[in-house]
């Protein structure tokens, strides 16, 4: 090392603490992790409140990373008093990032639910403005450490370190997110909580530089007046977040909960009970008899005397409920990935009288597992396969209704076995549905297409696949309600605005099914 470099290594050792230094780097993997919050948030509350889509999530990424791209740019404007724009830009990203969550929550629910374009503006306003000011921090601090550390490192080495840092903040954040902080927090307390990590660097940039603020005063009344509300905020998420579902679902909620897949709420009222899953309704209990019997009785009636029957999805037994009519059943696997669904609808006194208890039945084996990785590494044969899946609104649940699903499904049905598939409102989501017939028969099966009227949902749709032609069932299990015999043939007619239409097979390579569900359900939300 050459004399004048260990001179100044040594001055700059005593004119700036090396642990202060660390702890300066160390606030640029809080300011990353907050950064990739705000920003996961965004997309994740797009497709929560405008529908759980890939458009959703990937416009509003796009948007969030042009915004952070727009911010790094308007950077090289902020030329004086650099950690006191730093300082501000922190405590203002703590305040609108942290808030954002709860803000859209509360828009969302007083907002007219027939015209989302208003909570459309607010929403791209606030993704616009969050990723413009996380853009600004980054260049901030590295002048900021470029002026302090300068003479003990080179430009390469801090924006080596910068980076390093910024990129790890990500990594821990990407990973938290999905598995720990929404299911253990909630979307609302994730971001105040990630907004009082902002508005904690903007106070260790007060103490750290008071010696050169101009205004120390003022900043220390910003900061506390931002942590003081984001506090507020924390112990208040539980009211707000009540508060905004109540005014959104109509009827009392009686059941609030988050699990590590999804927000699940059930209403009860004078109609009945709906469970809403990620804010859309799953069943009605006036009328889920007509989708359930419509379901299962078709395929497993004409399959004869069915003895072991899967269920793939429908984790809250109802479609089990209708399986277990059927006198010949011995066994029923239940496979669902969420297993707070099940226990819900295993224990809930209000929820177990809707599935008759079907999920305490001891002809019942519940697998908690993803439908199409269980599939693949097992061997089991099925007479019958009644395949309750939420429509394919992500690439996700569109794998679910690909060709390589289905050549699953394929094998694990007997020879003369049944499966069945719902497959969306051939009124609504047309294209949609004839893309599912589609793939059936590109798989070599034989598709045999139907619907009823379900009066919560509309017309809907369903697809039998089998070996071997589909026949009205000559008998079907006592004590239902809406389907009989003669009236299964009526279920196979396609007025003309529902007709069968072109369509190609839904491929794992492609997933068109999903951009074609989206094109035509925005049509109907848009």
């Amino acid at each position: 090392m050459k004399a004048g470099e260990a001179a100044g290594d040594t001055a700059a050792g005593r004119a700036w603490p090396r642990p202060a230094e660390i702890a300066l780097l160390a606030s640029v993997f809080v300011v990353a992790a907050c950064g990739l919050v705000y920003e996961l948030a965004a997309g994740a509350l797009a497709s929560y409140l405008l529908g759980d889509s890939v458009l959703q999530f990937s416009t509003v990424i796009g948007t969030y990373l042009f915004a952070m791209g727009l911010g790094s740019w308007l950077s090289r404007y902020l030329e004086r008093e650099l950690v006191a724009q730093f300082l501000r830009i922190e405590l203002l990203i703590a305040w609108f990032g942290g808030l954002m969550p709860a803000a859209l929550f509360a828009a969302h629910s007083v907002l007219p639910a027939g015209h989302p374009g208003a909570f459309r503006v607010l929403l791209y306003g606030l993704v616009l403005l969050i990723g413009a000011l996380v853009g600004l921090e980054i260049p901030l601090v590295m002048r900021i450490l470029k002026r302090h550390f300068g003479a003990r490192y080179a430009l390469k080495e801090l924006v080596s370190q910068v980076l390093t840092f910024d990129y790890l903040g990500a990594l821990v954040v990407a990973v938290a997110f999905p598995l720990l902080l929404v299911p253990q927090l909630g979307l609302v307390r994730t971001g105040v909580f990630f907004g009082l990590l902002n508005a904690a660097v903007a106070a260790w940039a007060l103490w750290l530089f008071r010696a050169e603020l101009r205004r120390a005063t003022a900043h220390a009344l910003a900061c506390a007046a931002v942590i003081a509300g984001l506090v507020a905020a924390l112990l208040g998420a539980d009211a707000m977040t009540s508060w905004a579902e109540d005014h959104f679902y109509g009827d009392s909620i009686v059941i609030r909960e988050s699990s590590d897949y999804q927000r699940v709420v059930v209403t009860a009222g004078a109609t009945g009970v709906r469970l809403y899953l990620n804010g859309n309704l799953q069943f009605h209990s006036r009328d889920e008899y007509r989708y359930h019997e419509a379901l299962v009785h078709p395929a497993l009636a004409a399959q004869g005397a069915p003895r072991k029957v899967l269920v793939l999805g429908g984790g809250d037994g109802m479609a089990v409920r209708e399986v277990l009519r059927h006198p010949s059943v011995e066994q029923v696997v239940l496979v669902e990935l969420d297993p707070h669904m099940t226990r819900l609808f295993s224990t809930s006194e209000l929820l177990v009288p809707l599935n008759q208890g079907a999920l305490r039945s001891p002809k019942l084996r519940i697998v908690h597992a993803d439908a199409f990785t269980w599939l693949e590494s097992n061997d089991e044969q099925f007479d019958a396969i009644v395949i309750d899946f939420p429509d394919p609104t992500n690439f996700s649940l569109g794998k679910l209704y690909t060709t390589s699903f289905y050549q699953r499904v394929d094998q694990h049905l007997t020879a003369g076995g049944f499966a069945v598939v719902q497959t969306t409102s051939p009124l609504l989501a047309r294209r949609s549905f004839w893309t599912v017939v589609a793939t059936v028969e590109a798989v070599g099966l034989t598709a045999t297409p139907y619907h009823a009227h379900v009066p919560s949902f509309g017309e809907w749709g369903f697809v039998l696949l089998s070996r071997r032609p589909w026949r009205v069932p000559a008998a079907l299990p006592p004590g239902l309600r809406f389907l009989t015999p003669e009236g299964l043939p009526a279920l196979l007619q396609f007025p003309p605005d529902m007709a069968r239409i072109s369509a190609q097979p839904n491929r794992l390579s492609n997933q068109l099914l999903v951009q074609i569900f989206e094109e035509e359900w925005g049509k109907v939300h848009p």
